[in-house]
């Protein structure tokens, strides 16, 4: 996914929830990232 698509993601409020270190840098929590691939997970069948 590229950053662009991810940034407009979170603009829109579908992006799995961020954390912004003291520095400024943003980290997302690995079990966050997994659920939420789950979700945006569709059938192939």
């Amino acid at each position: 996914m590229s950053r662009a698509a991810f940034y407009r993601l979170r603009a829109r409020g579908k992006a799995p929830r961020l954390l912004k270190l003291p520095n400024g840098q943003i980290r997302i929590r690995r079990s966050d990232l997994d659920s939420w691939w789950d979700t945006c997970e569709v059938s192939a069948c």
